[in-house]
């Protein structure tokens, strides 16, 4: 999944490396869900989303691999991680990192935010220049969203965490190359049978809107803005009041991506302590 990141079509769904938040001590719930990569209906590979969630902060690890031919193919795998904490049902990131390597080598992004702004990234190799690539400013780097913290949702207040409300938001992301925003909206809602979660999630049907960073040029930039086949499937973590996809639906110009949840595992409370925080040069 972290190799399909470089494509629009599964950036709001894109993974993350380690990196600390600084934080003192706090009891976390422990989630941990895995998942399974099928494209056009054929396995293409798995992917695991690791966090550690208070009230107030998050950590979330993902890795992904291609299997099977895909793997054959590219040798694709990723890692990452996004830190940050929570306020008013949105989250404030701190820090994200990506790695992801294949056939044509490694691509790695280091990003620090402060209070929703980007404070520093680092990109390599560099994005290759391109005539008609929209420009990247400034203001495309204030309140904005990493794409490994757009996957978690908070839940503001003490109602239930299911309410068709709690799908309706735009989250604005920014890759360190990309600014686009992901509009939720509520479609449904379904029960899930998955081994560590039975029960209701929300179904949110989702948009795609390039704002800077991309190429105007590129035919797969336009499918994704007029692409309406788009779905996230949230669970909701009841102690941290997090909502996190279960499934991902993803209509492309190939085939349809379906990232499907195979195991979900809440591990209770456990205690967390202080991390370093990340450091990326300004740019």
């Amino acid at each position: 999944m972290a190799l399909l990141m470089s494509n629009p079509p599964l950036r709001f769904a894109s993974l993350a490396l380690v990196l600390g938040l600084s934080s003192g001590a706090a009891a976390a719930e422990q989630v941990q869900v895995n998942y399974g990569l099928t494209l056009a209906g054929l396995p293409i590979g798995t992917a695991t989303l690791g966090g550690q969630f208070t009230r107030e902060t998050y950590k979330v690890d993902v890795r992904a691999k291609m299997t099977g031919l895909a793997g054959l193919l590219t040798s694709g795998r990723g890692a990452g991680s996004s830190t940050g904490s929570t306020a008013g049902g949105k989250v404030v990131p701190a820090s994200y990192a990506l790695t992801s390597g294949g056939g044509n080598g490694t691509y790695t992004v280091r990003m620090a935010l402060s209070a929703g702004n980007v404070a520093g990234v680092e990109i390599t190799p560099p994005i290759d220049p391109a005539g008609d690539r929209v420009p990247v400013l400034d203001i495309h780097k204030r309140n904005v969203v990493d794409p490994v913290s757009a996957l978690i949702m908070p839940v503001a207040g003490s109602g239930n965490m299911l309410d068709p409300s709690s799908c309706n938001r735009t989250i604005p992301v920014f890759d360190g190359a990309g600014r686009f925003d992901v509009s939720l909206s509520y479609s449904s809602k379904q029960d899930v049978d998955v081994p560590g979660y039975k029960g209701p999630v929300l179904v949110c049907q989702a948009r795609y809107t390039p704002i800077a960073g991309h190429r105007t040029g590129r035919k797969s930039t336009q499918f994704m803005a007029e692409n309406k086949d788009m779905e996230a499937w949230l669970a909701p973590i009841e102690g941290a009041r997090v909502l996190v996809p279960v499934k991902i639906s993803v209509k492309t110009m190939i085939g349809t991506t379906i990232i499907d949840a195979t195991k979900v595992n809440v591990a209770g409370r456990v205690e967390t302590g202080a991390a370093e925080p990340v450091k990326a040069s300004a740019q």
